[in-house]
């Protein structure tokens, strides 16, 4: 689990930690926010009903012959007067006498111990549940102590607190998904820079282009000149090992010739000796100077097939119509490849000049676009290879006809090279009777007319 997290795209990692966060912090605040206004409105609510029993107090008046209780003036509100609409006063001598509200008619309301005010609540007249507030009076014609009740239906409260607590939902999801989304749009952002800096990579890796855009942000534009250096270093570097591959060859070239020619004056015995010892090193040369001259994949360059090919085509043309063998080439259309152009002509020309040197009279070249990738074939009418034969023709140095001219290391160089690029070098029967070469090269070397992947 955790390996998969840490594998999650940046921009993924970004929207998660967002949206945890929106999660957290919105409902939290809307969780104080309602808890707050139903404070304030229950506060708000309950100075009502304390203001309406103050008014209720003042208005009392005690009859001092009879004693009876009359009520003062009109609240001003019509509730009051509503039967049972919730609204309701109440006046109570503590020996039975009671006068209410015509709202509460027949009922009453519990009274609460205390002198007050004290608060509570109670099922009303048709079960509503009321807030009531209480506070015991003396008036100065009256003895003893009066209980003056005051209650409302708290499903107004409530109703208000649901209204506020609806409304607080729907900001509070609109201002997170509004959030999310200005977030997902700033992480687009943020990292189009980064995007940018990949897309110059894969123009790089397709040959496009020879270095990284600097038209970035401050630290990416750091990054892609410290990239570039490091890019132009290698390839300075590259060229140079070739270059050095290239001038040790010419080197060794004439050394090992007067070897083999001052050999010629040795006794037999020794002169083969001699010789086999000398063609060993020639071999070795051959290939590890072969193998370091080859650019590979790093090159990253984008080469015309039928530029690159067709003065190799030109020059075994020539050494086939030699020896009498017709080699014909067909180059399709596929344009454009992401090979360098010399492991490209250094591929077809091994195979070519194997296939001419072993053919009886026929040699045939193609090159075919795959839906995965480049195929380059060589097949020829020569006598052909077993499967043993195979697998040892594809080990360096190894001749199968000492008779034949060469040195062994034509197949052996095709294979490394194709491998430095992904691909595969397949030998078997060809139609032609003899042997088919093919090499294939994966999808990214490969760049027709849409412009390569």
């Amino acid at each position: 689990m955790l390996t998969r997290l840490r594998r999650w795209p940046v921009a993924l990692r970004m929207l998660v930690s967002a949206l945890v966060l929106v999660l957290v912090v919105l409902p939290l605040a809307g969780t104080v926010l309602a808890w707050n206004f139903r404070q304030t409105l229950s506060q708000s609510f309950d100075e009502r009903l304390l203001s309406f029993l103050n008014v209720v107090i003042a208005g009392i008046e005690s009859d001092p012959q009879t004693g009876e209780l009359t009520p003062g003036p009109q609240l001003g509100d019509p509730r009051f007067e509503r039967v049972y609409s919730g609204w309701y006063w109440q006046v109570n001598d503590n020996s039975g006498r009671v006068i209410t509200s015509r709202s509460l008619w027949d009922q009453r309301l519990p009274q609460i111990s205390g002198r007050g005010p004290d608060w509570a609540q109670a099922p009303g007249p048709r079960g509503q549940l009321l807030r009531i507030v209480e506070r015991d009076v003396q008036l100065p014609a009256f003895e003893g102590w009066l209980s003056v009740s005051v209650a409302a239906d708290q499903a107004e409260l409530d109703a208000q607190v649901a209204r506020f607590n609806r409304l607080l939902v729907v900001s509070l999801t609109t201002l997170g998904t509004l959030l999310l989304v200005m977030i997902g749009l700033q992480i687009r952002w943020g990292l189009a820079p980064l995007r940018r800096l990949e897309r110059d990579l894969r123009a790089m890796e397709s040959g496009q282009t020879r270095s990284l855009t600097s038209d970035l942000p401050e630290e990416l534009a750091r990054l892609s000149e410290a990239m570039n250096q490091v890019l132009e270093r290698d390839q300075i570097l590259i060229e140079r090992g070739r270059s050095a591959a290239g001038n040790l060859a010419h080197a060794l070239k004439t050394p090992v010739s007067v070897l083999t020619t001052l050999s010629d004056r040795l006794p037999s015995v020794q002169r083969t000796a001699f010789r086999t010892e000398l063609s060993r090193i020639d071999d070795a040369v051959r290939h590890h100077l072969a193998r370091a001259s080859a650019a590979g994949p790093a090159a990253l360059g984008r080469v015309d097939l039928g530029e690159t090919l067709a003065p190799v085509l030109s020059a075994l043309n020539t050494l086939a119509q030699r020896r009498g063998v017709t080699l014909e080439s067909d180059l399709g259309d596929t344009g454009a490849v992401r090979l360098e152009q010399q492991d490209l002509q250094e591929i077809a020309g091994n195979l070519l000049e194997n296939a001419i040197n072993w053919a009886e009279s026929q040699v045939t070249f193609r090159v075919e676009g795959l839906p995965d990738g480049l195929a380059l074939m060589v097949e020829d009418d020569g006598p052909g290879l077993s499967d043993a034969d195979i697998e040892q023709a594809l080990t360096r140095g190894t001749r199968l006809d000492e008779t034949r001219s060469g040195s062994g290391l034509g197949l052996a160089i095709v294979k490394e090279l194709a491998e430095l690029y992904g691909g595969t070098l397949t030998l078997a029967r060809s139609p032609l009777g003899g042997l088919q070469a093919s090499v294939r090269f994966p999808s990214h070397s490969s760049s027709k007319a849409r412009g390569g992947q």
